[in-house]
């Protein structure tokens, strides 16, 4: 009986993965497809509500919001896996020279972690956004620099218990170096935590682009993203213009949503203990 509810508690989880990946993928191919649209205005259209013919409604310049949410939401995703990707890969090379460095590297590793931990998050970016000039490079590098650190952390900790193991004082004992340790033995057990972290950083990076972009040291204005989009409502916020603030942010939150809700059930298919599938 305890099987079968572990294997339907899978079997869940493996469709509630399958749903969200699917939607996210059906956001960013329709969001590729809808790039001319979001540029196409219409002045005779002007900040037009909701409407079967614009669901979303029109911006200024009597562009469909529809089109230019989903460009948005393209934008928004190929940014935040670009920078989660990076601070993927940082984290696992910090969390490997950490186990297999010594003392010197471990601490040096650990000091640089709790020094980009101790400091304003948003503030960082923004500085750091500036500093490079804005757009969307600025933006990938920025968002990247500043999220390795609390998924280093967790890596480090795995990879000091696969340093402790007896196969790497095997290893030792036959001549290996440290790098081919870390090679051989560390990362690959730490993938399916890069994995795990990776995923659960993209919400992040997602979020945090859009705040850069609201600021305007994000992402090209020209570009439709969700953070310009939202700049662009402030101003017609009080003629009651809700549909051009309201609908990009909802679209925004239910992405962040299914994004997080992959990287939970990922994390819950590769650790069943965790949540007791």
């Amino acid at each position: 009986m305890k099987v079968a509810v572990q294997l339907d508690r899978r079997r869940r989880t493996l469709l509630y993965t399958g749903l969200s990946v699917t939607v996210v993928l059906a956001v960013v191919i329709a969001g590729s497809f809808a790039v001319d649209a979001a540029s196409t205005t219409q002045l005779a259209g002007r900040n037009l509500s909701p409407s079967w013919a614009h669901p979303f409604g029109t911006d200024r310049l009597g562009r469909d919001m529809f089109a230019r949410v989903l460009s948005g939401l393209r934008l928004s995703l190929v940014v935040g896996v670009s920078a989660a990707a990076i601070s993927g890969v940082l984290a696992v090379l910090m969390a490997c020279a950490a186990a297999v460095g010594g003392r010197v590297v471990d601490r040096a590793i650990t000091w640089v972690v709790d020094l980009f931990l101790a400091l304003p998050h948003l503030v960082l970016l923004i500085l750091l956004a500036f500093a490079l000039g804005g757009g969307t490079r600025a933006v990938i590098i920025a968002v990247a620099i500043t999220h390795w650190p609390s998924l280093t952390r967790v890596l480090r900790g795995h990879a000091r218990h696969v340093v402790s193991s007896d196969y790497v004082a095997i290893s030792r004992q036959l001549g290996r170096g440290r790098w081919w340790i870390a090679r051989r033995h560390v990362a690959p057990q730490l993938l399916g935590h890069f994995l795990v972290g990776t995923v659960l950083l993209f919400p992040h990076a997602i979020l945090h682009e859009a705040a850069l972009s609201f600021l305007g040291l994000g992402v090209d204005p020209a570009e439709p993203s969700i953070g310009v989009l939202l700049a662009e409502s402030m101003r017609f916020l009080s003629a009651g213009a809700w549909w051009l603030a309201v609908l990009p942010g909802l679209c925004l939150l239910v992405v962040v949503k299914l994004v997080d809700a992959i990287g939970e059930n990922v994390r819950a298919l590769l650790d069943p203990r965790s949540h007791h599938l």
